[in-house]
């Protein structure tokens, strides 16, 4: 162990497309000398100590089965926008955040904490943010989704609404903020209010606003993918995406020599864990293109290919893992659910995307996609196939968004990742010690 090693604990809300880039800055951060403490539900603690962590488990009222989020919690299904965002803000994301203090102060009772690095969705963080400086560890958030800090420059988080320039733009950010904490979100933040109030640490402030209150916010983009801000009040690192695009040593599919004939391939996916139903964007994009001159490429995640239960289009190739290594450079349109991670993935080799995708943070993502113009926006989870066709269309024909998309993944194969986030980490740490806090005056 290094004599600079940092205590650190990581927090994770215990949803796949949370954990696993936490899994990358675990791993990072262990194999540079640091002890890891990984706090999340039972379903990924393997993976956690994998990483070389110690692995700590949420309370059992902050744990659920995300293998099927639209069974675990049967309320969110059907609804998308601002509404699916309420709802899944409020019953799987803040009703937790009690439970999440209560796991993270056992933990600060028991070890020795440097600093305490947690997902934007990890609303514990939110109640530790609340708690004066000389009272907490530093407080990193690791932005895994779209950047949410408020500005005057941006209109609020959650409404998908991209920035527009000039004096204008900043009169018309300031009454959506008024529309978004005061009515769209306004439940949200009564029930953030609420459960501040009962952990006896109040709240910081307008609840999606919580990384304005912490020592800092990683962010696992460039500069280039999100809206410039003139005045936050938080220190923001850009470190780029944590994960890259890893070396892949899978067999592949029999038939990927079928890829070689020159036509396009088009890779279509729905992420790893909203694959339960093929219907909502795969199926209909393989339909939208069957006529088409190209390749449609699609993984099922690990199931049967039988789950996709028709006789595919000629042009469609299904794998239950595809190498991404090998398939994104060759790629030419990506179309995808929206998942952040993903689409830097893309971005990475350059390729342009058609984003399908509303709930969870997914707005925000295709809001980014449009404004930067890497790709088109379809504005639905389950888009029509004559819709898709039209949006891959004007993909393929226009290179301006393939050109945008390897600008964004020259800066991202050149950004410092997990070294950027170490100096961050490390630089918090610093600033904090000097600021007065220890871990004897805290306790």
């Amino acid at each position: 162990m290094n004599a600079g090693s940092l205590d650190i604990l990581l927090c994770s809300t215990p949803v796949h497309g949370h954990v696993t880039p936490l899994l990358a800055v675990s791993r990072a951060l262990v194999d540079r000398g640091h002890r890891v403490h990984f706090l999340t539900g039972e379903r990924y603690l393997e993976a956690a100590a994998a990483t070389g962590a110690s692995v700590l488990r949420l309370p059992a009222e902050a744990d659920y089965d995300d293998s099927d989020i639209d069974a675990a919690f049967p309320g969110r299904v059907g609804l998308t926008g601002p509404a699916g965002i309420r709802w899944d803000m409020t019953e799987i994301f803040l009703r937790p955040a009690r439970s999440q203090l209560a796991a993270m102060d056992a933990v600060l009772h028991s070890l020795h904490i440097d600093v305490v690095l947690a997902e934007s969705l990890f609303l514990g963080a939110a109640l530790l943010a609340a708690r004066p400086r000389d009272r907490r560890p530093a407080l990193l958030n690791l932005g895994i989704v779209p950047l949410g800090v408020k500005s005057r420059d941006t209109a609020p988080f959650g409404l998908g609404v991209p920035p527009r320039p000039g004096a204008l733009g900043r009169v018309r950010n300031a009454a959506l903020t008024v529309v978004a904490e005061k009515i769209v979100f306004a439940p949200v933040q009564r029930a953030a209010v609420r459960v501040g109030q009962e952990a006896g640490t109040g709240l910081p402030g307008f609840v999606l606003d919580w990384p304005s209150h912490a020592d800092g916010v990683v962010q696992f983009t460039v500069p280039q993918f999100e809206y410039p801000r003139s005045d936050l009040a938080v220190p923001v690192h850009f470190v780029g995406p944590v994960s890259r695009t890893q070396a892949s040593g899978a067999d592949l599919p029999a038939w990927w020599a079928d890829l070689d004939d020159g036509r396009p391939v088009i890779h279509v996916t729905q992420g790893t864990v909203a694959n339960r139903d093929f219907g909502d964007l795969v199926l209909p994009t393989m339909r939208a293109l069957a006529e088409q001159d190209v390749w449609v490429v699609a993984s099922t995640g690990g199931r049967p290919l039988t789950v996709l239960g028709e006789t595919l289009p000629a042009n469609a190739r299904v794998a239950t893992y595809l190498p991404y290594d090998l398939l994104l450079p060759r790629t030419a349109v990506y179309v995808t659910n929206g998942g952040y991670g993903g689409i830097h993935y893309a971005m990475e080799h350059g390729v342009p995307v058609v984003v399908a995708g509303t709930t969870e943070d997914k707005a925000e993502v295709s809001a980014r996609v449009t404004w930067s113009g890497v790709g088109v926006a379809l504005g639905t989870n389950h888009p029509e196939p004559a819709a898709i066709a039209r949006a891959v269309r004007t993909v393929l024909d226009q290179p301006a968004y393939a050109e945008r998309s390897a600008r964004i993944g020259r800066s991202i194969r050149s950004s410092s990742g997990v070294d950027g986030l170490e100096r961050a980490v490390t630089q918090t740490v610093g600033a904090h010690r000097r600021a007065g806090w220890s871990v004897e005056r805290a306790s």
